[in-house]
């Protein structure tokens, strides 16, 4: 967690975090989930971590389908979960989400075959 005001910018913490723990790079990432509750925050990360957008939001964020209060976690996962069954040649994915006062989660998702 860090300042409130920079809420924006919460959840690359919480990536660095997942991706140390995981021993993976951004380059290993094939699909995104980013949580929209505002743009700001999944253009924060695309720019912080230099990720390709076609890899973001792949089936649409949360601006187009929904940011549903208390259940944005499970959407994010469900959707993540989701682009990679339908993408064969993926094998990682990251879901991450700002949670307010400046803290945010996140996880990653290995599809073994």
């Amino acid at each position: 967690a860090h300042e409130p005001e920079w809420f924006t910018t919460a959840p690359g913490k919480a990536i660095d975090k997942v991706l140390i723990k995981a021993n993976l790079n951004v380059e290993d990432i094939d699909i995104w989930e980013i949580n929209e509750a505002f743009a700001a925050v999944t253009m924060a990360a695309i720019d912080d971590y230099n990720i390709d957008p076609e890899k973001v939001n792949i089936y649409g964020g949360s601006i187009a389908i929904g940011h549903p209060i208390g259940a944005s976690g499970a959407r994010v996962l469900t959707t993540l979960v989701n682009g990679l069954t339908r993408n064969h040649n993926s094998k990682y994915g990251l879901a991450t989400l700002c949670i307010g006062g400046g803290e945010a989660s996140a996880i990653i998702v290995k599809k073994y075959d």
